[in-house]
Parts: C-alpha cells; structure tokens; sequence
C-alpha cells in the first residue's frame, strides 16, 4: 500500500529566522516613505502657493516640512518634479469625486455630492487652490499636457453624462462643459479669493457655518442652472 511520505528534518525547509522581520522592515520602511512623502507636498503646496515655482526653495520646503532638505531630494529629485507632482496631486484631489457622476447615479444627489466636495476642498485647502491658479495665470507652462490630456478627456466623458440625463428628462437642458466651468469659478472662489471674501465677512468667514452657508448658496445657483431647485 502506498504510504504518504512523512518529511525527515532533512527535508523540512527552515523558515529563515530572518524573513519575518525584514518583510516587517519593508513595510514600515514603505509606511515611513509614504508618510513622508505626503507630509513634503502638503509643505510644498503651501509654499508654493505663497511664492511661486521661482520664489520657493528646497530649503523653505524642508523647514516648512520639519524634514531634512536632503529627504526632499531623496524622494522628489528636484524642485521641478516636486513642483509637477504637487499639481499633478492637486488636480487627481479635484477630479476624483467626478467619479460620482456616472448615468446610473440620481443627478440631484451625485451633483450635490460633487459640489459639497468642491466647497470643502477650498475650504481645507485654499492653498492648493490659489497654486493651481496660479499655475494657470501664468500660461500652465507646468501642466499645459494634463489639461489638454487628463482634464479634457474627463470633461468630455462627464458632460457625456450630463448629456445623458438630459435626453432622458432627468436634466433640463445646458451646456455641459460650461456647466462644469461655472461650478468650478464658484467653488474655487472660496479658496482663490479667500482673502477678500474675510474682508468682507470677517473672522467668521472660515468656520464651519459659513462653509455650509456658501455650500447652500452654491447648491441652490447650481441646481436652477440644472433645473433641479
């Protein structure tokens, strides 16, 4: 009869003492890169933001981050990369909730979704609002390739949406892109123009019930422009 073999120690393959903890090591190892990494471009968003691609330094950077200017050339390379990976960040952050608008979605829920995402994101993050701005003031001589590429190709897959709903009665009707358009000049404002909308509000003007206030207004423009008020 044929028997199993029973391995003889021989045979038994000892787990290295040393794998676990190197696998360990590797992931914290990754954790730690990760971790810094988003720490560098939330730094360099800001300051970035204050004085632009030529004004900013690795240096200001570093110390902004509260990590070694050498860190910032180990995971980035160069001011230039640094500077495009940040945009490139900040544009996925703005066009990822887009992923809501899809043609099985409810129009009222998906856009009010979209636009309270918006409203938050200049609220928390004026600066990279007021970076990209920038960027684009000065001709997009940075991300020129994204928006004709990424940004393009999403506004005509969305308005695609759009168009959908509206053929189908659930929208009436409007000019797709430039829908998009107006939502982005009245969320963004927010963050653009925070400054003068302080002026004008006072200290208030950042808290957690002016933010609902403007979200309010915003919704209520967008969804006459829709046909959903």
């Amino acid at each position: 009869m044929w028997k199993s073999k029973v391995p003889e120690e021989r045979d038994v393959i000892p787990v290295s003492s040393r794998l676990l903890p190197e696998s360990v090591e590797e992931v914290e190892k990754g954790r730690i890169r990760q971790d810094n990494e988003a720490i560098i471009r939330l730094a360099a968003e800001r300051i970035f933001a204050r004085f632009g691609f030529k004004g900013a330094t690795m240096a200001l950077i570093a110390e902004a981050a509260g990590l070694p200017k050498a860190n910032l050339h180990y995971y980035f390379g160069n001011k230039q990369t640094l500077y495009l990976t940040v945009l490139d960040t900040i544009l996925h952050d703005w066009l990822s909730p887009l992923d809501d608008l899809h043609p099985q979605a409810d129009p009222k829920t998906a856009i009010e979704r979209y636009v309270r995402q918006k409203i938050r994101f200049s609220f928390e993050r004026p600066e990279a609002s007021k970076l990209f701005a920038n960027e684009i003031l000065q001709g997009a001589p940075m991300v020129h390739h994204l928006l004709q590429t990424e940004l393009r190709r999403l506004v005509v897959e969305k308005s695609a949406v759009l168009d959908r709903w509206i053929a189908d009665g659930r929208l009436q009707p409007l000019d797709a892109p430039h829908f998009f358009f107006s939502v982005w000049s009245m969320t963004q404002t927010y963050a653009d123009f925070d400054i003068q909308i302080a002026a004008v509000l006072g200290d208030a003007a950042r808290s957690a019930d002016a933010q609902e206030r403007a979200t309010r207004h915003v919704l209520t423009s967008v969804f006459r422009i829709c046909g959903l008020a």
